[in-house]
């Protein structure tokens, strides 16, 4: 997650601030109001109704929610899907492909099973037997896109938490700047994206938290101009069993917690649902393959990881020439 945002304001145009809950956590909008742009109440209308669509589409938590409903039709069946639900579904085939399998959007069955998702009854390590029954279930070569349905011929289920929300960010983000705001920061369930100074002319900072247990910590303060900005840890939903320790974060071709020592993987992206969806191939893939696949693809990261009772850090070149305001 990221730690927060941090903000100041000078004489000249206001800085208006709102926030409110989604998608079982909040969200947080900042923007620069000149004499021409809407005040504050009628952006967050705008927000509001932009986040109520993707729960209405995206959510696990809701039954009649699209996906809910295409998840509980049974192996064969397809649904007619809004265009927003198949896009996200081209994007999670394109982060499967680039992962080798290893991010997967069908992986909601294992997240129940290991106790993470949404019909969790119990936190454990499941059975060999479970596990491979489950894994039947599991799998993105089983989704289909036919015109404007989504198809499935096995009964897999999606779950869209690794990327909705940077996409929520996305959506918002591009809504701030078709209202003629140009200056902002936008944040949804830790993800976020900024744009432009504040009328004091500093940027946009905000603070990576140091992934602990027990508190928040700020590990490094980053500026952010022109990009999304996601976080993905091990260090907020685990359980430990026989001495081990299971995280949330699932390798779909093993059906299990990654065991690594990555705890956390921050990317900084032009896109937040780009940032969103990498951030979580990374911490899946590890410190070396992750790092590596960063290095070949420009991609720039923040790596925390553990070394004992302490953590260490890793930043690739792409990662300190943005987050410095150093663009070129």
């Amino acid at each position: 997650m990221l730690g927060g945002v941090l903000s100041g304001c000078g004489n000249g145009d206001t800085l208006e601030r709102f926030d409110g809950p989604t998608m079982g956590s909040h969200y947080f909008i900042q923007y620069v109001r000149h004499s021409a742009t809407p005040g504050p109440k009628a952006v967050q209308a705008e927000v509001v109704k932009i986040l109520a669509e993707v729960d209405r589409q995206f959510s696990t938590y809701r039954s009649d929610s699209d996906v809910e409903r295409f998840n509980a039709l049974p192996a064969g069946a397809c649904q007619v899907m809004p265009g927003p639900v198949l896009e996200l579904v081209r994007v999670g085939e394109q982060l499967s492909s680039w992962s080798g399998g290893s991010f997967d959007l069908t992986v909601e069955p294992l997240l129940n099973l290991w106790g993470f998702g949404p019909q969790s009854r119990e936190e454990k390590v499941p059975s060999a037997e479970a596990l491979a029954l489950t894994r039947q279930r599991v799998g993105q070569a089983h989704l289909r896109i036919d015109g404007v349905r989504l198809c499935k011929d096995a009964a897999v289920e999606v779950d869209f938490n690794s990327i909705a929300a940077g996409y929520a960010v996305d959506r918002i983000a591009a809504r701030l700047q078709a209202l003629g705001i140009d200056s902002y920061l936008a944040e949804a369930t830790g993800e976020l994206k900024a744009r432009g100074r504040k009328p004091d002319g500093s940027a946009w900072r905000v603070a990576l938290e140091e992934p602990r247990d027990d508190r928040q910590v700020a590990e490094r303060v980053i500026e952010v101009d022109g990009y999304g900005v996601s976080t993905s840890g091990d260090y907020r939903r685990y359980f430990q069993q026989d001495g081990a320790r299971y995280s949330h974060t699932l390798d779909a071709r093993t059906g299990a917690p990654v065991l690594h020592n990555l705890a956390s993987v921050t990317v900084i992206h032009p896109s937040a649902l780009m940032a969103d969806g990498l951030s979580t191939l990374l911490l899946i893939l590890g410190p070396e393959r992750g790092w590596d696949y960063a290095e070949e693809h420009g991609i720039g990261v923040f790596f925390v990881l553990r070394d004992g009772e302490r953590f260490v850090t890793r930043t690739n070149e792409t990662f300190d020439r943005i987050s410095s305001g150093k663009t070129q």
